[in-house]
């Protein structure tokens, strides 16, 4: 008996030791996604008039040895409300959709390097008010870091690529090269307060479309943010009757997950 009890009490002594162990290579790994989970803004006004607007965004990274895939869905839409006048004087009110907009892109970079990798990158999107209702690409290109400093980074992609687009005035659908470039730089202002700027290019024979986001970010806590936005897009082809730029300014509530 007491050669069981000195054999088994030594097991009882380490086993504590090798779960602690085991605890703490756990705690050591890092889940391979990353980003803002979800991004949400939401603005209603009643009374004298009455509008509605909604806006959407959800990005996704997976990092995976040498690939990293990406993933960034975003909505809107808008609508409002007014009062309709009949030529016999009697008044209704209508419902209007103002904006109606969606698009998601995915992508895969190959490491190289250090900030370095070939990337390949799909984007679809859908405008009811935009010249080009529907637009479709899908680009290669090299990317690379320019500035990669303790508070400021840019990292760039360049490559050719190839847009399909849909004419909602002309019903025409149209296949093109294009040049595709996309920047991204980042400045981080305070321990809980960031700057983000991401330009996105798309030029070709017949329209350069050209989309950049800036916001400004502020961490409440570890997952959640509070950020300020402004989105400017600009089509270079465009009827008569359409702008060339349209820009939007959000306040959304970020949740972010490491």
């Amino acid at each position: 008996m007491s050669l069981r009890v000195s054999l088994f009490l030594p097991l009882m002594l380490c086993a504590p030791l090798a779960w602690a162990d085991d605890a703490s290579e756990l705690a050591a790994m890092t889940s391979p996604w990353s980003g803002s989970g979800g991004e949400l803004g939401f603005a209603s006004a009643r009374g004298n008039s009455t509008t509605e607007s909604f806006n959407g965004r959800l990005k996704l990274r997976y990092t995976d040895d040498d690939w990293v895939h990406s993933m960034d869905l975003f909505g809107l839409r808008s609508s409002a409300e007014y009062t309709e006048t009949s030529d016999d004087g009697s008044t209704s009110r209508k419902r209007q959709t103002t904006a109606n907009r969606f698009s998601g892109s995915a992508g895969s970079a190959l490491q190289l390097g250090e900030h370095r990798q070939i990337t390949a990158t799909v984007r679809h999107e859908i405008d009811d008010f935009a010249t080009y209702d529907r637009q479709t690409s899908f680009g290669l290109g090299y990317g690379s870091r320019w500035i990669d400093g303790e508070r400021l980074t840019l990292d760039s992609q360049i490559g050719p690529g190839v847009r399909r687009t849909h004419n909602a005035d002309t019903d025409e659908d149209r296949t093109g090269l294009i040049g595709r470039g996309l920047f991204d730089l980042k400045y981080v202002i305070t321990d809980n307060t960031e700057l983000v700027n991401t330009l996105l290019v798309e030029s070709g024979s017949y329209n350069t479309f050209a989309q950049n986001d800036f916001g400004v970010a502020v961490n409440m806590n570890e997952h959640f943010a509070l950020k300020a936005g402004w989105q400017a897009r600009h089509n270079s082809d465009v009827t008569e009757d359409k702008r060339k730029t349209d820009t939007l300014t959000t306040m959304n509530v970020v949740y972010s997950f490491k």
